[in-house]
């Protein structure tokens, strides 16, 4: 089942605008180095806004990084010496009501009612992470990535509601395949799941 952000401790509204800074947790598993090791459970980190871009419908926009350094507070259940930070350098989210059709409208009850999006589709990419090592050991890194999620996404729109909530989801990782035909090449693309994506909104 999966983990709900926790947002009732705090009477501030999360949001996905620059009024809401979140913190997205992304467990990698059977992660693959430049130089062939294998990473299990590593634990990364990227902070940032959402950004809505207007005139769109569904909503849709960008992931904004706000630091590449991240800081974890003691009581967290990470620490800084496990855990690094993750550049991303390309980021879209859409809200969907139905991400296998994807007209996306409004519901059939709904042409006085505002839609409502159970879904968040988002799909980040991230430049090449150098591993920590020592004197005797080779540089290692963690490639460039383009990763995938389907998040179940929540909307209180009460006023005495908590806001925007991001559930806990499934990480995919998108691979590149090149098919030689007659006469032209055609790309193919396989997804492969790579760990969890989990959701902090940070409140003052």
């Amino acid at each position: 089942m999966a983990e709900a952000s926790s947002t009732t401790t705090n009477t501030k509204k999360t949001t996905l605008t620059t009024d809401t800074t979140w913190r997205l947790r992304l467990l990698l598993n059977d992660i693959t180095t430049t130089k062939g090791k294998k990473l299990d459970n590593t634990l990364f980190v990227v902070e940032g806004n959402f950004i809505e871009e207007e005139g769109y419908e569904p909503p849709q926009g960008l992931f904004q990084p706000t630091a590449k350094e991240v800081s974890l507070s003691e009581d967290g259940k990470e620490s800084a010496s496990n855990t690094m930070a993750l550049e991303v350098t390309n980021s879209r989210w859409t809200l969907s009501e139905d991400p296998n059709d994807r007209k996306d409208g409004l519901w059939i009850w709904g042409l006085f009612k505002e839609p409502q999006y159970p879904f968040m589709l988002l799909q980040m990419e991230t430049t090449e992470l150098k591993l920590p090592s020592s004197d005797s050991d080779e540089s290692d890194s963690v490639p460039a990535l383009k990763l995938y999620a389907q998040i179940n996404h929540i909307r209180d729109r009460d006023e005495d509601g908590s806001g925007v909530e991001l559930q806990s989801a499934n990480l995919n990782v998108r691979i590149l395949e090149q098919v030689q035909l007659p006469g032209a090449t055609v790309d193919l693309y396989e997804e492969e799941a790579v760990g969890q994506i989990s959701f902090q909104p940070l409140l003052d």
